[in-house]
């Protein structure tokens, strides 16, 4: 192992003492002696500060000016992982496929560096979760091991189809392990991409890695897992936690939901509606008997194209608009405008607004606000922005109307879109509610 993050003197201290990323050392000082395991520093950390993992678990920082000695106590292993045996199969079971994209849930912790690793496949976890061999018949396919950051429209289009490959093979139910960072995103896309599934397609993450004592790894594929198996839904969902409890998951429809925390267990919420089930204490309860409905046979269809030729812009106090015209010059094909409360956007926008729709962009409006509902008739500024031709979105999500707007940018005629963005296709707009 390397001496990762460390440059300048304490890289020379380290090196001189013949120590590793790892390794078991007592920092020796004016006071007294301290024993740990030598951890990594990040990238941009300075270069003045040695960082040590107690016994208890704790890191420490010492300055590289109170060092006297290092001495070396004993050499770091290489993390390693072996993966367990494979759980034997319950024949007759619903059959699951679970798609590995990466992120936390897919993600081990190494306790000697303390760092997250994303180096688990789909079928390690499945070995993992044993549980899982008594719910349903897994198969397992990693599709890509990626941070759900660096997810993009190609990525949707190719799990997309895959999930279409799956319904054909007559899958009973399809769980795709996603980062959180962006699961709401993708489980927007494939609720478009995705008409009419006979089947539920369930995206899980988890907001703490696999063998964290608090993780909820395997509570949320359980849980997933065991929707897709037997709850007969048909649709795209996210199972998360419902709360602190490891004993209740939320099921969200994959165009109502968004994640509310950036480190909570129940970061995701649904928004402006209910979670459409839950399953708790390995019991599922439904709530939304709609997605029990039976789809016509031989209705499902694939829509895998995306556009990302769209932007999600957040309107501000002294709004750069210029940005509006530079993106169109660029070859930007339409625009999510998150404007202010029931949907606003500054006077002095206008214009680039006009000039974006004059070169057949589309500009639709959302709001900032998290709950409520676009509704631009109450103030002359949404009278204004009406007239000139920009889309009232309802309670659409933000996030959701940008999907939806890569998702009808790839699929349709341009003068198609304004019509498909303003109508109710996977229940993302609902009828104006106090909540």
């Amino acid at each position: 192992m390397t001496l990762e993050g460390y440059r300048g003197k304490l890289l020379e201290i380290l090196s001189n003492a013949k120590c590793s990323i790892g390794d078991d050392i007592v920092i020796v000082t004016e006071s007294r002696s301290i024993e740990g395991v030598l951890m990594p520093r990040y990238q941009y950390a300075d270069a003045e500060h040695l960082v040590l993992k107690l016994k208890n678990g704790y890191n420490i920082g010492i300055s590289a000016d109170r060092i006297k000695k290092i001495k070396l106590i004993g050499k770091g292993k290489e993390p390693s992982f072996a993966t367990p045996p494979k759980p034997e199969q319950t024949p007759g079971l619903p059959k699951v496929l679970i798609l590995g994209t990466g992120g936390t849930i897919a993600s081990r912790i190494d306790y000697r560096t303390g760092g997250v690793r994303a180096v688990i496949s789909s079928e390690e976890l499945y070995h993992l979760v044993p549980e899982l061999s008594s719910i349903a018949e897994i198969t397992t396919d990693i599709l890509f091991n990626i941070y759900s950051e660096n997810m993009t429209s190609e990525h949707w289009s190719k799990i997309a189809t895959r999930v279409a490959e799956a319904i054909r093979a007559g899958y009973d139910g399809v769980v795709i392990t996603h980062g959180t960072d962006t699961l709401h995103y993708t489980s927007a896309a494939l609720t478009f991409a995705l008409e009419s599934p006979p089947l539920p397609v369930v995206l899980v993450g988890a907001q703490r890695s696999s063998d964290r004592p608090s993780s909820d790894s395997a509570s949320n594929l359980i849980g997933a897992v065991k929707f897709a198996a037997e709850s007969r839904a048909k649709g795209v969902f996210v199972v998360m936690h419902d709360g602190p409890s490891d004993d209740e998951l939320a099921v969200h429809s994959g165009v109502r939901v968004r994640k509310l925390h950036t480190s909570r267990r129940d970061a995701f919420k649904s928004v402006n509606s209910e979670p459409v089930a839950r399953v708790k204490n390995d019991k599922i309860e439904i709530l939304e008997e709609s997605i029990r409905e039976e789809k016509e046979s031989g209705s499902f269809r694939l829509f895998e194209k995306f556009d990302d030729r769209a932007a999600l812009l957040k309107v501000y106090p002294g709004f750069h608009h210029s940005i509006i015209k530079d993106l169109v010059d660029n070859g930007i094909r339409g625009f999510i405008l998150e404007g202010t409360g029931l949907g606003h956007a500054p006077k002095s926008s206008y214009g680039a607004i006009t000039y974006a729709m004059s070169k057949g962009a589309f500009v639709g409006m959302t709001s900032q606000c998290i709950n409520g509902s676009v509704r631009m008739t109450v103030y002359d500024t949404g009278r204004d922005l009406l007239s000139i031709g920009v889309k009232p979105l309802g309670d659409m999500l933000s996030e959701v109307a940008l999907a939806k707007l890569m998702w009808a940018l790839g699929n349709f005629d341009t003068s198609e879109v304004g019509d498909i963005m303003t109508k109710n296709l996977r229940g993302e707009m609902q009828e104006r509610r106090l909540l």
